[in-house]
C-alpha cells in the first residue's frame, strides 16, 4: 500500500460530527486518525464476514452473546 495521500471532503450531519468529535476526544485521536482507524476496523470485519465468520458481542458477566449484523 502506498503512502500517497489523497484529500476528500466528508459531509456529516451535526449529530454525526458530534459523535466523531466525542469519540476522537475520548480516544485521544484526531478526527482523521479516528476515521482511518474506523476504516481499518471495517475492512477487517468485512473480510472476516466475507469468509463466513460471524461477529458477536459477549457479556461474560451475564452470560449473554449477541450476533452483530453488518449490512
Amino acid at each position: 500500500m502506498s503512502n500517497d495521500k489523497r484529500t476528500m471532503t466528508l459531509n456529516l450531519t451535526a449529530a454525526e460530527m458530534m459523535v466523531l468529535e466525542e469519540l476522537a476526544q475520548r480516544k485521544e485521536l484526531t478526527k482523521t486518525a479516528l476515521i482511518r482507524q474506523a476504516l481499518r476496523l471495517y475492512q477487517l470485519v468485512d473480510l472476516r464476514l466475507s469468509q463466513g465468520e460471524k461477529l458477536f458481542f459477549e457479556d461474560e458477566q451475564n452470560k449473554k452473546k449477541a450476533e452483530v449484523m453488518v449490512l
